[in-house]
């Protein structure tokens, strides 16, 4: 599981950072200014449901 933050930067200048805090993670968006757009507070089952469920997306099976 992710133990440092984790930055993805798409294609149009937006970021989205991975960050756990303790027992939780926060899961912040930023726009191509860096301006926050949204920040999610997961715990770790649905971390790791949202990346079994892209995982799956992407290579049409669970991981």
């Amino acid at each position: 599981m992710i133990n440092t933050p984790t930055t993805i930067h798409t294609a149009d200048g937006s970021s989205v950072t991975i960050t756990r805090r303790g027992l939780e993670f926060d899961l912040e968006t930023r726009n191509a200014r860096g301006e926050t757009i949204s920040t999610v507070v997961m715990n770790e089952a649905d971390v790791r449901a949202l990346l079994d469920s892209a995982d799956d997306e992407l290579y049409g099976r669970a991981a």
